[in-house]
């Protein structure tokens, strides 16, 4: 194309959109401010371990994955390090309230059958549930990667449902709804307003099966950016955009923080986009109503994190990820602070490249409104005061608590312990209330909390989780979306779809 874009932010969004504009010959400059790319792909070192920041499961990336399908079109897929998760358990459950396990099994017909052991009389129900849920997804051009027509997209009536009320519409079973609405954390769900097709999506990801990376999800980030750099472009780490300049509607450059200047055809915002429009040198270029209503749209909650360093030999490598819950009734009440915390978390071993029989540490994930660390909301790190240490301390002890709940003498297995909170979150990220999955999707404001990848700056685009999809599965498909809006409809897909007959 003789073409140039530069794009501000090295996530996940940042990368798999570079990484693509890249393959179809535009020239692309990625300007990330933290020391390293990656974003939730990001991973840190501490007590001698590498921890992951964000992507602890990942979908799509079996053979025949939408998302394994554009690292294949990238020509990436032999440098990944995945682990395959189960088959028999992809999650492990356990309700503190009656203190019961439940197994999730990986295919559509295995997590019916896994969930209709502890729910016989549901079995039914949970076909039909099943049915509605592939029948939601099966309606969406962009998760099979297919060419989109000209037509409205025609879905299945409980597409825009709240997700509550969608399984609810299927689940008579109490107990079962809140089984199955185990994982809304991980979309930031609320009851009454998430959409169903988010919940429905995230479960096909799931069921279809899911996969780690082994040995840090850093090494994908390195991918990527590989990838960009051996395709001529430039990744520069550790310089922050400070100041956006622009020129009858259009980006002219970009200003770093060590006085650089970088022009380009286009601009890509892979940031949170409150973030960025303070930068522009002309916030009128973008009318009002547009910043307004992007500045009102709620975000999703956010997580307090263990980063757990394991004594040698003591705890076994989970294939699995696993889940404590407290209530059954408290299932959607993760994003509520007057509800006590932790209602519940997600913990998990991450795997090495050569995994053994023993887990060297463990990743713990618990929901965490913004409320919690609002009084220290103006401080920064490191300058936060000794009653946020003692908070951090306390938090952690509770989950420990909760841990020993589930396997007697944890405590002897832990070795050290690092603490992060949504305000680690809000610093590393630059997002608002650190929220873990960006905007948050209201099925009763749709207009409201969709995005689009355009803007009324002519050479302005947008990508990454606050536009339409959050997560491993959702942002390379946005991507996609942003690069088709500067090479044209259909063009990635058809590249893609061509690259797999041969053509």
């Amino acid at each position: 194309m003789n073409k140039s874009a530069v794009i501000v932010g090295g996530g996940l969004g940042g990368l798999f959109t570079g990484a693509i504009l890249s393959k179809e010959g535009v020239k692309v400059t990625v300007i990330e401010k933290n020391a390293t790319v990656g974003g939730g792909l990001q991973s840190f070192s501490r007590f001698g371990e590498i921890f992951d920041t964000g992507m602890h499961v990942i979908g799509g990336m079996n053979p025949g994955g939408n998302i394994r399908r554009i690292c294949d079109y990238l020509g990436i897929t032999d440098r990944m390090h995945l682990k395959e998760i189960g088959p028999e358990t992809i999650d492990l459950l356990y309700f503190a309230e009656d203190k019961r396990f439940y197994r999730i099994a990986k295919g559509r017909n295995e997590f019916v059958e896994s969930l209709a052991a502890s729910f016989p009389d549901q079995r039914a129900n949970l076909v039909k549930y099943m049915d509605a849920v592939y029948k939601i997804v099966d309606g969406m051009d962009m998760f099979f990667l297919r060419p989109v027509s000209d037509f409205v997209p025609v879905h299945s009536g409980d597409f825009m449902l709240p997700v509550d009320s969608f399984i609810a519409k299927y689940i008579s079973d109490a107990h079962l709804r809140s089984v199955l609405a185990y994982a809304n954390p991980l979309y930031g769900g609320y009851p009454g307003k998430t959409p169903a097709f988010i919940h429905a999506l995230l479960t096909v990801l799931y069921v279809n099966g899911p996969n780690r990376f082994a040995g840090g999800s850093y090494l994908f980030a390195e991918t990527l950016r590989d990838f960009i750099e051996k395709h001529g472009g430039e990744v520069v780490v550790g310089d922050a955009v400070v100041r956006v300049n622009t020129e009858n509607r259009l980006v002219t450059s970009v200003i770093t923080r060590k006085d650089r200047e970088f022009k380009a055809d286009f601009c890509i915002c892979a940031i949170y986009p409150g973030s960025f429009f303070p930068l522009l040198d002309d916030a009128s270029v973008l009318p009002k109503s547009y910043r307004t209503r992007l500045d009102q749209i709620p975000v999703s909650y956010s997580a307090f994190t263990l980063s757990i360093k394991l004594k040698k030999n003591s705890f076994r490598y989970m294939d699995y990820s696993a889940y404590y819950m407290g209530r059954y009734d408290r299932i959607w009440d993760f994003g509520r602070s007057d509800a006590g915390w932790p209602l519940g978390f997600m913990y998990m071993t991450p795997p090495e490249i050569e995994q053994g029989e023993y887990a060297s540490k463990m990743i713990v994930t618990a929901p965490m409104s913004w409320d919690y660390v609002k009084r220290w909301e103006d401080t920064c790190v490191g300058h936060r005061g000794k009653d946020y240490e003692e908070w951090k301390r306390m938090c952690a002890e509770r989950i420990l608590d909760c841990m020993t709940e589930i396997y007697r003498g944890f405590r002897d297995c832990v070795e050290a312990v690092n603490t992060a909170s949504p305000l680690t979150i809000r610093d590393y990220y630059g997002i608002k209330e650190g929220a873990m999955c960006g905007y948050s999707k209201d099925c009763n404001n749709m207009i409201l909390s969709q995005v689009p990848v355009v803007t009324k700056v002519k050479n302005l685009f947008l990508t990454g989780q606050n536009c339409r999809l959050h997560g491993f599965g959702g942002v390379p498909l946005t991507a996609i979306n942003t690069c088709e809006a500067i090479l044209g409809r259909n063009y990635v897909l058809d590249k893609i779809n061509g690259f797999e007959k041969g053509l």
